[in-house]
C-alpha cells in the first residue's frame, strides 16, 4: 500500500469519507491512491498538466490495480473534471497565488464541491483572500513541519452566510498589551491558527524573521535610496512579525 509523506497524509485526514475527489497537481496519484486503497473514496481523479507526471501517476494507479476508482487525466487544473463530478478538490504543494488562478479559472467546476482542501507552498494570504472574496469559509487549517519546510493546509467549506462567517473570522483581536491583530494580519498569520499558535507556528514565524534578516543585511551594503527605503519596510514588518509573536506567547490558552 501506499505510504504518505507527513504533509499529505494531514491533507488525507481532512477528506470525508466516501467523497468524490479531484486531486489537482496530483503527481504521482499517491493521494488518491492512498485514500482509495484505504476505501476512504468513492472516486477520485488525479489531474496533471505535464505529460511527465501524468504517466507516473497513470501507472502508480494501475500497478495499485485502482483504475476502477482513480481516473489519471491530463489537463490544466479544474478542466480534468466536469460539472457535478466531485464533492472535494485538493490542491497542494504550489504556490498560493497559483492556487488561487486555478480556483479562479474553475469556478464553474465548483458546483459540486463542499469542500476544498488547499496546501499552498507559499502565499498562503491569496488562497485566503480567494476564499473570502468567492463564498468560502476556513473551517480548519493546520501548521506542520516536514524536513525543514512549514506547510499550511487550509480547508474551506460553502456557507450561505458566507460574508457574516468570514467578516466574524477576520474582525479584528485585541492582544496582550492593547496590541490589535488586524484584519490584513489575520489573512496572514491565519485566522484559526493564530487562535491556537503552538511551538510550530512560533517556529515558522521566527524563521521568517531570520529570513528578513538576512535579506536587510543585504540591504544595508545597497547603499541607494530604493535600498534605504526598502530595507525600512522590511525592518517594520520584521517588529510587526516579532510584536504579535511575544503578544501571542503572553495569551492563555
Amino acid at each position: 500500500m501506499v505510504k504518505l509523506s507527513k504533509r499529505l497524509q494531514t491533507i488525507a485526514s481532512f477528506v470525508p469519507p466516501g467523497s468524490a475527489v479531484a486531486d489537482i497537481g496530483s503527481d504521482h496519484a499517491l493521494l488518491p491512491v492512498y485514500l482509495a486503497e484505504r476505501g476512504r473514496v468513492s472516486f477520485a481523479v488525479a489531474g496533471e498538466i505535464n505529460a511527465g507526471p501524468f504517466e507516473a501517476a497513470d501507472k502508480q494507479v494501475k500497478m495499485a490495480g485502482l483504475s476502477n476508482i482513480v481516473q489519471v487525466r491530463l489537463g490544466d487544473g479544474l478542466a480534468v473534471v466536469e460539472p457535478g463530478e466531485v464533492d472535494v478538490v485538493t490542491i497542494a504543494g504550489m504556490g498560493g497565488s497559483l492556487i488561487a488562478h486555478i480556483l479562479e479559472e474553475g469556478q464553474q467546476k465548483l458546483g459540486s464541491v463542499r469542500k476544498l482542501i488547499l496546501q499552498p507552498n507559499v502565499g498562503e494570504d491569496q488562497v485566503r483572500l480567494w476564499l473570502m472574496a468567492h463564498g468560502w469559509v476556513l473551517e480548519n487549517e493546520v501548521l506542520l513541519e516536514e524536513d525543514g519546510k512549514y506547510y499550511e493546509v487550509l480547508c474551506a467549506v460553502r456557507s450561505a452566510n458566507a460574508d457574516q462567517d468570514n467578516l466574524d473570522l477576520y474582525r479584528p483581536r485585541p492582544l496582550d498589551g492593547g496590541v490589535m491583530l488586524e484584519t490584513p494580519e489575520l489573512i496572514r498569520f491565519g485566522p484559526i491558527l493564530s487562535t491556537r499558535p503552538d511551538e510550530s507556528f512560533y517556529d515558522r514565524w521566527s524563521s521568517e524573521i531570520e529570513k528578513l534578516d538576512k535579506i536587510m543585511d543585504g540591504l544595508e551594503k545597497g547603499g541607494t535610496e530604493a535600498a534605504r527605503k526598502r530595507w525600512q519596510e522590511m525592518n517594520d514588518e520584521r517588529n510587526r512579525i516579532e510584536e504579535v509573536i511575544q503578544c501571542l506567547r503572553k495569551v492563555k490558552p
